[in-house]
């Protein structure tokens, strides 16, 4: 087999795992967010997903910002998704540790990065009278995800793993809201 052929079966073997990845976080399975969480090569896979999520949203606004906001919705989601993972890293290892908490900033990165999966939906806004419909369920449906995420990435298996993954949500939200509020009037409105 020559190198050209070997590389081609190893970049579609990583596309089709890529795509399984993304089935079991959208189905919110346990079992998917550990592999990505334990798969230090996923990195790559999981700017992918928020890639391909943060395109779809752009996509799905296009009637409120036109071309441009594609490049901002890459441009913020890819910011957010990191200082997003880093805060929820934080709150969940320094605040809200358990016993079996063991995580660091590429676990959350990774798992976080594959929660954003039901945002491909976002492209479904194009249809203006479901536009805020599917906002909204995206919304949520990728609420769910994350705090399935966060709940596998920082080993919460304990009963009420589940509310204290959510708890970790609650308390970092309001910190990535606001520094976000800041990179608005430092950078100015972005047209989303």
């Amino acid at each position: 087999m020559s190198q050209s052929e070997n590389t081609n079966r190893l970049v579609s073997a990583s596309i089709s795992g890529m795509g399984r990845r993304m089935w079991g976080a959208a189905m919110l399975r346990a079992e998917t967010y550990e592999e990505v969480e334990a798969d230090r090569s996923a990195n790559l896979q999981a700017f992918g997903v928020v890639l391909l999520s943060s395109v779809s949203a752009g996509v799905g606004s296009l009637s409120n910002s036109g071309g441009a906001g594609i490049l901002y919705a890459i441009a913020a989601a890819l910011a957010g998704w990191w200082v997003w993972a880093y805060l929820t890293y934080l709150v969940g290892t320094r605040l809200l540790p358990v016993a079996g908490t063991r995580a660091d900033h590429g676990e959350l990165l990774r798992t976080i990065g594959f929660s954003s999966t039901p945002g491909l939906f976002f492209v479904l806004a194009l249809i203006a009278p479901l536009a805020s419909f599917v906002f909204v369920l995206c919304g949520i449906w990728m609420l769910a995800a994350m705090v399935v995420a966060v709940r596998q990435a920082l080993d919460y298996e304990a009963a009420g793993g589940t509310l204290r993954a959510l708890c970790v949500c609650a308390i970092g939200f309001p910190i990535y809201v606001l520094l976000f509020a800041v990179s608005l009037l430092i950078l100015g409105p972005w047209p989303l």
